[in-house]
């Protein structure tokens, strides 16, 4: 259950503090008041938070850095402009803050890169396909571009659609008065960000746990042990390997 060990922009990600609920509350109330110490104090007790929203967003092939500071931008947003007063958790008004600035920093970086040689392979075809309709008064089939290139069929096809313009998630449809609207809000996301919610709120209650209370938890739902496997292995009595379950699992309930 322990996280490895990632440097991000410098930071060992395993060791980044994690606030409890009543020291962010304290530490929001004294931003609202100006504190400049409580505010640097926020943002390091929250990078966890940045992290756990950043990982959401790799396979993307973006910069796991880039997008990490992308991220704190976010939270610092958050940080700023979260009223304390409101019966809100201080991560679920940051994380879709945290979002919305990875998205944006997306959208404005959505270039989408072709290798050279993709390229020239669907230049060449345009130009077969041009030459073959002339010819024989018909558009060619694939078939007869790719006997005439003298390349496979899935070759010619990839280089031409490599060259079709995308319709990106972020392409506006629509916009009245600074209320824009994306494709991407037109399309369906099981994934949504409730649920994104939920499992940064389960990861923190875990982070928050005792070591021998995440090696039980581990053992237990990710290994498939019964209790008294687990007792054997840890050393203490099976009674005690129920108690600590039962405890743990009542506390991650409790903060989420």
């Amino acid at each position: 259950m322990h996280l490895n060990k990632v440097e991000i922009c410098g930071v060992n990600t395993s060791k980044l503090k994690v606030l409890k609920e009543k020291e962010k509350t304290e530490l929001l109330l004294r931003v609202r008041q100006g504190d400049r110490d409580a505010r640097e104090q926020l943002v390091n007790g929250n990078l966890r938070l940045v992290l756990s929203v950043v990982q959401k967003f790799t396979g993307r092939g973006e910069n796991l850095d880039d997008l990490f500071q992308v991220g704190c931008i976010g939270l610092i947003k958050a940080i700023d402009n979260f009223d304390p007063s409101q019966n809100v958790r201080f991560s679920t008004y940051g994380v879709p803050m945290i979002i919305g600035e990875i998205r944006r920093y997306l959208r404005d970086n959505n270039a989408i890169r072709v290798s050279r040689s993709m390229r020239d392979t669907a230049y060449r075809a345009m130009q077969t396909k041009e030459r073959l309709t002339g010819e024989n008064a018909r558009e060619p089939t694939i078939e007869e571009i790719s006997r005439e290139m003298n390349l496979p069929k899935k070759d010619v096809v990839l280089a031409l659609e490599s060259i079709v313009e995308p319709v990106s998630l972020y392409e506006p449809v629509y916009s009245d008065a600074g209320d824009t609207i994306y494709v991407m809000d037109q399309v369906g996301d099981k994934n949504d960000d409730a649920n994104w919610l939920d499992e940064i709120a389960v990861k923190e209650a875990i982070f928050r746990l005792s070591d021998r209370e995440k090696k039980i938890l581990s053992l237990r739902f990710f290994t498939g042990k019964t209790q008294m496997e687990v007792a054997s292995e840890i050393g203490i009595s099976q009674a005690q390997v129920s108690r600590l379950e039962k405890g743990a699992l009542e506390r991650i309930k409790k903060q989420i």
